[in-house]
């Protein structure tokens, strides 16, 4: 067995689950290539008393066909049992069970449940029977039901109202890896880079486990970048229409509110979506919520504004990379990358992509200051200048219960940061527009997020705390 990286909590829950005294129903869900197939069999491995896998955009008569040659593999039986619905494909999972000793733990394994529910196949009330007729009433299975469409999962299972409706006893979601996490892994595949490379790796491809694994430790970062992004049949070029397809319904409409999403750095209002996509209403509503759900944006509230508080953000960093360097992208350099290194483009990029990580890694700032024991809440905020006043963004606030708001500044530099003469300046104008508009009567402290700390100098003393990558890096 290989050796688990992180995932600690949810190895140690799937082993509670193992060894309870009752049956249970466990959802492990999350994206496309985030690890819940490699975690189940991580954990399980030769336990499975029976195990199936969906396949997408296949008809309810292949699933069939395929589901009875695993029952002839787990019962030994010479010949596959004929499988008219899924009424008989429980019920012949059910004689499987019994086969089998009473003192066993029965793990039973559905892996891809999404794409097995095909239209009129009635998957889900077969299902429905199976558990409450006759699973739920014994105290020896495992039932594990796995897969990326995360909406569906949630709606079908998790938020059933019907006869599934508070049956399953534990889900666990699947996050992306945060950067400590991304930095084991990248250790364990060989990789000796540092940690201001690890960073921008995880800037262009996220925490994903799957996506990390591509990378080739004998080659930089840029290299990496160049092939799999920008060479001919790059592994991650197309992965983006692949992932959405997987993981929604009407996959172009969502595509189209990220899209939308992503032309502003600042995120948008749900106004501002709907006049971009022409997409409102309930409908809206709910692929934003499945959006959020499976880690692509994050609603974000901008500090004091009622009328105007909810913003929505890019949180996921491949979406955001694919937006700004493949989609529209025509060249044929397959060498893209890296002859546009320390580019203003590049360079751009880097800088709003390490706030969307500072960002990401709250708590390990929060932590980096101290605070981690202290309510909070984080936002965004920003002023509109007119003719007669200037205007002012500040892109996260930390808003504390002790009467104290850090307001956080994140430069992406290459070596400690510099602040001149004239960024100071900006910045007590910055915090005095804030304390202006905002009329707020606690503490303002400056807290300064980089890559390697601040520069020695004169005009450092505005930064009244600071957080470098090495915080970023440690474990929440």
């Amino acid at each position: 067995m290989k050796r688990m990286i992180a995932r600690k909590n949810e190895v140690d829950q799937l082993n509670r689950l193992y060894n309870s005294q009752r049956s249970e129903f466990v959802i492990v869900y999350g994206r496309r290539r985030i690890g819940k197939t490699y975690l189940v069999n991580q954990v399980f491995s030769e336990k499975f008393t029976f195990s199936f896998t969906g396949a997408r955009d296949e008809p309810s008569s292949v699933q069939l066909q395929r589901y009875a040659r695993q029952l002839q593999k787990f019962s030994g039986s010479p010949f596959a049992p004929n499988l008219k619905n899924w009424d008989d494909a429980f019920f012949q999972l059910q004689a499987l069970i019994e086969s089998r000793p009473k003192n066993e733990r029965k793990v039973i394994f559905f892996d891809e449940m999404p794409w097995i529910d095909t239209p009129r196949s009635k998957f889900i009330s077969s299902l429905e029977y199976f558990w409450n007729a006759w699973a739920a009433q014994r105290d020896d299975i495992l039932f594990i039901a796995c897969g990326s469409a995360t909406s569906w999962m949630v709606n079908n299972i998790i938020r059933n109202r019907g006869g599934l409706y508070n049956r399953v006893t534990a889900h666990i979601y699947l996050r992306p890896f945060c950067l400590a996490e991304c930095e084991e892994l990248l250790i364990d595949l060989g990789c000796d880079w540092d940690r201001y490379a690890i960073l921008q790796c995880y800037m262009a491809l996220g925490g994903v486990p799957f996506y990390l694994s591509l990378i080739d430790p004998h080659q930089s970062v840029a290299q990496n970048i160049d092939r799999l992004f920008f060479h001919k049949n790059a592994s991650l070029g197309q992965e983006f229409n692949e992932l959405f397809n997987a993981l929604f319904v009407n996959a172009d409409k969502y595509i189209d509110i990220v899209r939308a999403i992503a032309t502003r750095r600042e995120g948008l209002l749900r106004e501002d979506i709907i006049k971009q996509t022409k997409i409102s209403g309930g409908g809206l509503s709910k692929m934003l919520d499945n959006l959020e759900r499976c880690d692509f944006i994050e609603i974000y509230a901008n500090y004091k504004n009622k009328s105007r508080n909810t913003i929505y953000r890019i949180c996921d960093p491949y979406t955001l990379f694919y937006f700004k360097f493949i989609e529209n992208n025509k060249t044929k350099d397959t060498n893209y990358w890296s002859a546009h290194l320390n580019t203003n483009q590049i360079n751009a990029w880097q800088g709003f992509s390490f706030e969307m990580a500072c960002i990401t890694h709250l708590q390990q700032i929060k932590k980096a200051l101290g605070i981690d024991g202290i309510a909070t809440s984080s936002c965004a905020w920003h002023k509109t200048g007119t003719g007669s006043e200037s205007g002012a963004q500040i892109d996260l606030l930390i808003d504390r219960a002790d009467r104290v708001i850090n307001i956080c500044e994140m430069k992406f530099c290459q070596e400690p940061y510099t602040i001149t003469k004239e960024y100071e300046t900006k910045l007590r104008n910055k915090m005095a527009i804030f304390k202006q508009a905002s009329k707020t009567t606690k503490a303002l402290v400056l807290t300064m997020v980089t890559t390697y700390g601040i520069a020695l100098g004169k005009h450092r003393w505005i930064a009244q705390s600071e957080v470098t990558m090495d915080d970023l890096f440690q474990y929440p």
